[in-house]
């Protein structure tokens, strides 16, 4: 059998003696192999030794699934759960869930660029992560919006924000979502950006209603385009009751976002029932009315500009 998540002992909450931590260290790795080893057997323990006791690129995330208190985000992550409502429980069996997920992400991710050439196959291998899929087992609760409709986006975290500020929730503003995305957890985002696609699959597998989608740039080979969307049409086979409404967003000089009606003006609301529509409004105004003054949408500009040149059409 494969490695994978196993029940582990809780993480623990107190810090003792030097010597008390160091056996605490012990006895936690010994009970965690002994459960390992029930789950899924020996060559599920024999990995797991290999993968602590070879060195590579990501020593310091096998370091931290070892020792999940080690880790100097601990602290930090209780506390934010504990506010948000999780039992104590759920903290630790997620926490070793994650760490174990950027533990094995690496090798994931070396695989998926081994074995295979088209973008979509690598990313599907790299979120295959067995821990990361038992996150979501152990959390998917926890990933229901507290707000009625749903939001996606694409085009930086403001756009999260815009998307906040219109009464509608992301993945980012539910209560495990929001837990995560203030933590670093490491310095290599190619470990944890699959837990986010995880998470996000997930996220769109609870739509119950209405989801707003707000869009400042438009890249096909997204997350939100490529994985989200496509979830989400399988969702509305299932319930009619959800529905796509797209937003095309624009930055002004002043910084603030504002959405793109069809007649190319700036206002507080535009929507859209299809997606070629509002990203045609979009690239429009991008290409004729965009000010190259304007520094805040400089970058969704040149995006625009670059692939319309890649696919034959004027700038």
């Amino acid at each position: 059998m494969g490695t994978g998540p196993a029940a582990v002992p809780p993480v623990r909450r107190q810090a003792g003696t030097a010597s008390a931590t160091a056996s605490g260290r012990t006895g936690a790795q010994r009970a965690g192999l002994a459960a390992l080893h029930e789950t899924a057997g020996n060559a599920a323990v024999a990995e797991w030794i290999q993968r602590q006791e070879v060195p590579g690129a990501n020593e310091a995330a096998r370091k931290n699934a070892l020792d999940p208190t080690g880790h100097g985000e601990w602290s930090t992550f209780r506390d934010m759960m504990a506010e948000a409502g999780f039992p104590n429980s759920v903290t630790d069996a997620a926490w070793q869930l994650v760490l174990g997920g950027l533990a094995e992400q690496g090798r994931l991710n070396d695989e998926a660029m081994a074995k295979f050439t088209e973008r979509q196959e690598q990313r599907d291998h790299r979120a295959s992560n067995t821990w990361y899929q038992e996150l979501v087992r152990l959390i998917g609760d926890y990933l229901e919006i507290d707000k009625p409709t749903m939001a996606l986006w694409s085009g930086g975290i403001d756009t999260s924000v815009y998307a906040r500020s219109k009464g509608h929730t992301p993945l980012e503003a539910t209560p495990f979502g929001g837990v995560v995305d203030k933590l670093r957890l490491t310095e290599d985002w190619k470990l944890k950006t699959p837990m986010w696609n995880v998470l996000s699959k997930a996220f769109v597998n609870r739509a119950r209603g209405p989801v707003h989608i707000f869009l400042r740039a438009y890249n096909p080979d997204s997350v939100l385009i490529a994985q989200e969307v496509p979830q989400l049409r399988v969702v509305m086979a299932l319930n009619p009751a959800v529905k796509l409404i797209w937003h095309p967003v624009y930055t002004a000089p002043d910084g603030k976002l504002r959405e793109v009606t069809k007649g190319l003006e700036l206002a507080a609301d535009a929507s859209y029932s299809k997606r070629d529509e509002c990203v045609q409004v979009l690239y429009d105004y991008l290409r004729l009315k965009h000010d190259p003054e304007n520094a805040n949408s400089e970058r969704a500009h040149a995006e625009m500009s670059d692939r319309l040149a890649a696919n034959g059409n004027p700038r």
